[in-house]
């Protein structure tokens, strides 16, 4: 991509796309639209609709697109590269496709076999290695970072190469259960926070999450709890399980994803004994994408 062009870059998830313009070595304008999952249509079609204003304006001189652009249901399939893998291995599995004349590049994902348990991710390898583009001092030594999401991932760093991870599903697992069983409740009567509800689900985080669901609902019928303290309250129980499981303890884990939810896990952490610095998950997945962008370049229309 030239400094001087226009170029593309975008971070395609399950739930969300998003699609930033850079011009001139600087972001200027940004775009959203459906993840992989929610589509209406092929992907291709939907990031042609997404491109068309920004073509209509000039040229566009290539797209680079990491997620789930690589899946089975993006723009090409992108293999999987095996850990250990630094950035450069990462960078060198990526594959190309032309869209409508536009030069595509999609980068690959990352397998891992964590004592004998696959384990994959899209998207989550770009924020880390953009992440240690905007602050080198996690390429050196050996680091956790945790990034909250759908499918959280704990993934260890060595010298700059991720050498293995492990998924939680807890993004799932809460949008399931919230949105699927009557545990979760959207009844906005009653009493208690969200706020309160997490403070409750992190004091049972650490009891077996099959018989400490259920007071999301009793709550609710026999104390008089809200939908919100009960989705809080869930909210609390599964991150405090997963921080529990990967976290507790630990005084040296890096964030990195939506400030909303880095607080969350922050606060499930420091409940189990640990602590971490948060980094904006947006940022290291523009630093991952684009590393010639200046570390800053976070601030967008």
């Amino acid at each position: 991509m030239a400094p001087d062009g226009r170029s593309v870059i975008g971070d395609w998830g399950g739930t969300r796309l998003r699609l930033f313009l850079i011009a001139d070595g600087h972001i200027v304008d940004r775009r959203d639209g459906p993840g992989t999952s929610v589509m209406a249509g092929p992907a291709a079609n939907v990031l042609q609709e997404l491109l068309g204003d920004w073509r209509s304006t000039g040229r566009i001189d290539g797209v680079t697109l990491c997620g789930m652009a690589g899946s089975p249901a993006g723009i090409i399939p992108a293999p999987y590269t095996p850990c250990p893998a630094d950035e450069a291995a990462w960078r060198a599995a990526q594959v190309e496709e032309t869209l409508d004349g536009v030069p595509i590049t999609v980068l690959p994902g990352l397998s891992h076999r964590d004592s004998g348990v696959p384990e994959v991710m899209r998207g989550e390898e770009t924020q880390i290695f953009g992440a240690m583009v905007s602050n080198p001092v996690l390429a050196t030594g050996e680091r956790v970072l945790a990034l909250p999401g759908t499918h959280g991932k704990w993934v260890r760093v060595c010298n700059g190469a991720i050498t293995g991870f492990r998924t939680a599903p807890t993004g799932e697992l809460f949008a399931a259960i919230t949105t699927h069983t009557s545990l979760g409740g959207q009844d906005p009567s009653g009493e208690g926070t969200f706020d309160q509800g997490f403070a409750r689900g992190l004091a049972r985080s650490t009891e077996p999450l099959a018989g400490a669901l259920f007071e999301a609902r009793a709550a609710r019928l026999i104390d008089g709890r809200s939908g919100n303290w009960a989705q809080g309250y869930l909210s609390g129980l599964l991150i405090g399980a997963e921080a529990a499981q990967f976290g507790a303890g630990r005084q040296d884990l890096v964030l990195i994803g939506d400030p909303a939810l880095t607080t969350l896990y922050a606060r499930a952490l420091a409940h189990h004994g640990g602590s971490a610095q948060t980094i904006d998950g947006e940022a290291a997945v523009i630093a991952g994408l684009a590393p010639s962008l200046a570390a800053t370049e976070s601030r967008h229309p």
